[in-house]
């Protein structure tokens, strides 16, 4: 099935230190550092494809969607028209912020000149549907594809766009994240690309989540808390019989 499918498919002041204990200083910031971090955003999830909303137009359902990360409900966006995704259908995902400074080469489209403008475009866009009567999703659905392929259906009018353009700035997009099948990402015959709004208690990584990003279990933090601590005890020792 594809969310652009045919309906018949199964579908983030004090005097300077002396500099011989700088080790010690520094290696009990980097413990409490580790240990208070416990809930970084992984950069890779699994997403699930659970259903629809019901709206229709073009031959295709349209946005929002239903679906899990990891486990956990979320609602989904499709920002591509030009590949498919069936119904229960579940693969790995890689979260990409949408964030000045953020690394989008994870993405279908970042290539694309302005892409992290797009971007927010698009997710000024998906926060609409809230608002809108199921009249206007098509419109507002359309607008999100034409902004990166221009095979995808056009909307009746251009209203949407320039609304888009002048109204993105305005609003905080800190807890969206792109969902981008791993790659090596391709244009064409791949899962869709949608945005999502993170759960409100999540901590997101802010730029460019890759795997060397994904916290370690608390279990893990704690022992390595314990050695930077017990490092750092060790090194006063050493200090202090010079």
């Amino acid at each position: 099935m594809n969310t652009n499918f045919d309906p018949n498919f199964t579908a983030a002041a004090s005097l300077p230190m002396p500099a011989r204990r700088f080790p010690v200083r520094y290696l009990a910031v980097c413990a409490v550092a580790l240990c208070l971090s416990t809930n970084l955003f992984a950069a890779s999830v699994e997403m699930t494809f659970d259903g629809v909303n019901g709206a229709e137009m073009f031959g295709v359902y349209l946005s929002p969607y239903s679906g899990t990360m990891d486990g956990t409900p979320v609602e989904l966006f499709c920002v591509d028209f030009a590949n498919e995704v069936q119904f229960g259908e579940q693969w790995d995902a890689n979260l990409t912020t949408i964030a000045p400074g953020a690394d989008l080469s994870e993405t279908r489209w970042g290539g694309e000149p302005d892409a992290l403008t797009l971007y927010e475009e698009a997710a000024w866009l998906s926060l609409q549907f809230a608002s809108q009567p199921v009249s206007q999703y098509g419109d507002i659905q359309a607008t999100m594809w034409q902004l990166f392929y221009d095979g995808a259906p056009t909307p009746s009018s251009s209203s949407w766009l320039e609304m888009a353009q002048v109204n993105y700035a305005s609003a905080d997009y800190g807890d969206f994240a792109i969902v981008t099948n791993t790659g090596p990402v391709q244009r064409f015959g791949q899962v869709q690309e949608f945005l999502t709004e993170l759960p409100s208690h999540t901590v997101f990584e802010a730029f460019n989540p890759t795997p060397a990003n994904i916290a370690p279990e608390p279990g893990t933090q704690a022992m390595i808390g314990l050695v930077l601590v017990g490092a750092g005890c060790v090194g006063r020792r050493r200090w202090t019989k010079r």
